[in-house]
């Protein structure tokens, strides 16, 4: 059997598939890290993924014409860029769909001569810290500022 395998730069139509996948893998983020309450993630509207459709850099990617992951790259005024609203959904982990999605923002942020990427997410997620170090992430900084350690990772090129 064939697959075909996609990314590409997302479109207002794509919100709502974004918004199921973020519902998806931020829900899983919580429940691997133990946090309960919300995530700015999880209370997003459609509005505000169409913005950043508009204004940031923001793909998705389709197994089968089928919405499967999303990244969302913003590229700053000092030629640095921060990633958010990264996920795949449940059933494609471990697949190579992140990493793929990675290895595009790399190469998108390496076209626009930006020298440094940074991101968060919880330090406690070790599956997530050790993706993201083998991307070649560090951690720079922690803070609490949202209620629970939060990881400062950053890239540089």
């Amino acid at each position: 059997m064939n697959y075909s395998f996609i990314i590409r730069k997302a479109t207002i139509e794509d919100a709502p598939a974004i918004s199921i996948i973020m519902q998806e893998a931020f829900k899983k983020y919580m429940q691997d890290t133990g946090l309960s309450g919300t995530m700015e993630a999880l209370t997003e509207r459609l509005e505000n993924i169409e913005t950043d459709i508009l204004e940031k850099e923001v793909y998705i990617a389709l197994i089968d014409s089928n919405p499967v992951g999303t990244i969302r790259i913003g590229i700053l005024p000092d030629n640095t860029a921060y990633i958010s609203r990264f996920g795949v959904m449940l059933d494609y982990h471990n697949i190579g769909i992140g990493k793929s999605l990675m290895n595009l923002a790399d190469k998108i942020l390496k076209s626009q001569c930006v020298k440094r990427v940074s991101l968060h997410t919880a330090s406690k997620y070790g599956d997530l810290i050790r993706f993201y170090y083998g991307r070649g992430f560090f951690i720079e900084s922690t803070s609490t500022d949202r209620g629970y350690i939060r990881a400062l990772l950053v890239k540089e090129y």
